[in-house]
């Protein structure tokens, strides 16, 4: 049974920080290039940093480019978004998906407020 599950979403104040974990499970994690996506309310959901299986070769969306970060943990199953210096108009429900597959993780909230 394939899994990805989000964690590490929540509140912070503009400025902030926040890590999110995307942990997978039931397919070969490092075969995929894995992705993070984002879904704004009222907007439709948007690319944000992609990151390919062996190698580790990143792309970032232009808004997020220089203040995010992908990586990924084969070991671990395991796909990373940081996220520094965080504003409004980044929150949003993240999530992780494995790229030329129907495999979406369930969403984690990030809401960025003072």
């Amino acid at each position: 049974q394939v899994q990805l599950v989000e964690s590490g979403g929540g509140l912070v104040q503009p400025g902030g920080s926040l890590r999110l974990s995307c942990v997978a499970s039931g397919f070969t994690f490092m075969r995929y290039i894995m992705k993070w996506y984002r879904q704004a309310p009222g907007k439709e959901r948007e690319f944000v940093a992609s990151i390919t299986g062996v190698g580790g070769i990143t792309t970032l969306a232009a808004p997020v480019k220089v203040l995010f970060t992908i990586s990924r943990d084969n070991a671990k199953n395991t796909v990373y978004l940081q996220m520094n210096s965080l504003k409004p108009e980044d929150t949003a429900v993240y999530y992780c998906y494995a790229a030329g597959t129907n495999y979406w993780g369930q969403g984690s909230q990030v809401t960025v407020s003072s």
